[in-house]
């Protein structure tokens, strides 16, 4: 029998969110008091919580979330084992060797550093692990379909370079997974769906994998 693994964050009202983003907000519209029917409203940026980076995220005239195709969200990937990372420590090429046979069968990858723990905490945001500019180039050159993550972002200070340098090869980037430890060794299909957000840089995403 296969075996989901959930990967997604759970959403609050109040949930943090990346510096300088707008605050996650759930309220109620209606109520089976007031309406006979109970009905939510949601605030929140298209980069909340378990999200998917879009091209149109940096990249001018990129391609918008609506016009990713499916089979680029459904694809088989492999989780890289870096819980051994410290706060701010580079992760580099040389970190994702062992798993470059499985990345050459056209896996995408899911980059298991142990961060997901740090959130709430406002250090989850400012002092992950992050992705160099060289690995990032070569994600991008490999053709790697997802680069996913349980950090907020691929990298804090070089952000930028690392987004663009991927996403303007078709690099699509996956950030705040959780539960990357109950993937095991061997590769697995991911399920990285986004909401159908005409011209949006990115959506919140569900994000299951199914085990073998």
């Amino acid at each position: 029998m296969p075996k989901y693994i959930d990967l997604t964050a759970e959403m609050y009202n109040g949930a943090p969110a990346f510096p300088g983003d707008p605050e996650l907000s759930i309220s109620w519209y209606c109520t089976l008091d007031t309406a006979d029917f109970n009905l939510s409203v949601v605030s929140m940026s298209t980069h909340q919580g378990t999200h998917i980076d879009a091209p149109l995220h940096m990249i001018e005239g990129g391609e918008p979330v609506d016009r990713i195709p499916l089979d680029r969200l459904i694809v088989r990937a492999v989780r890289a084992d870096l819980t051994y990372k410290k706060p701010r420590e580079e992760i580099g090429i040389k970190d994702l060797l062992p798993y470059e046979k499985h990345i050459d069968a056209g896996c995408s990858v899911l980059l298991d550093t142990g961060w997901a723990k740090v959130y709430p905490k406002p250090e989850f945001f400012t002092d992950h692990p992050c992705i160099t500019p060289e690995l990032a180039g070569w994600f991008a050159d490999k053709g790697v379909g997802i680069v996913g993550m349980d950090m907020p972002s691929p990298a804090a200070e070089d952000w930028k370079s690392v987004h663009t340098v991927m996403l303007s090869k078709g690099t699509l980037i996956v950030e705040g997974l959780v539960n990357l430890d109950k993937l095991g060794s061997e590769p697995f299909t991911l399920f990285a769906i986004p909401m159908r957000l005409k011209q949006c840089d990115g959506s919140p995403i569900r994000a299951f994998a199914i085990l073998d």
